[in-house]
């Protein structure tokens, strides 16, 4: 199981300015989450196996800007291929509300429709070649570091 942070308040970096928090869950409720991000979200749409089947689209913060408020006795893991990206997801209902990418195990990607509404000003999406993980990282200029703080 993920280590998760429990820090609930505003972060205190000084580059935090602009932004909000964000708060969702899964679709029966036993999973919640704050996550401090820009309410313009910059989402990606990945093309990798699991990505694909489960039509995950994600945006990606550092851990120190999320926290899991409830539910983490509600959350079960699935990994395969290099075991680095956690796919958790609640045992109830089966949503993945977020999940600890390859690209950034320092982070967490988030499901910007598992986000209670009212937060988000818009979403731009990206499409990422998630078919050539290893080639597309390699290329990406922005990924790795989205889960700096």
């Amino acid at each position: 199981m993920a280590n998760f942070e429990n820090t609930r308040e505003r972060p205190k970096q000084s580059d935090d300015e602009g932004l909000v928090k964000h708060t969702g869950g899964c679709h029966c409720g036993a999973v919640r989450f704050q996550v401090w991000a820009l309410p313009d979200l910059h989402v990606f749409s990945c093309s990798c196996s699991i990505c694909t089947k489960k039509q995950n689209h994600h945006f990606i913060v550092p851990a120190s800007r999320f926290s899991l408020l409830q539910g983490a006795e509600s959350l079960t893991t699935y990994t395969f291929n290099t075991h680095i990206a956690k796919h958790m997801f609640c045992k109830t209902c089966g949503v993945q509300s977020f999940y600890r990418p390859r690209s950034n195990p320092d982070g967490y990607g988030v499901m910007p429709h598992c986000l209670d509404e009212g937060t988000v000003r818009s979403v731009r999406l990206e499409e990422f070649n998630g078919k050539e993980w290893e080639n597309a990282m390699g290329q990406h200029q922005t990924i790795r570091s989205m889960s700096k703080t």
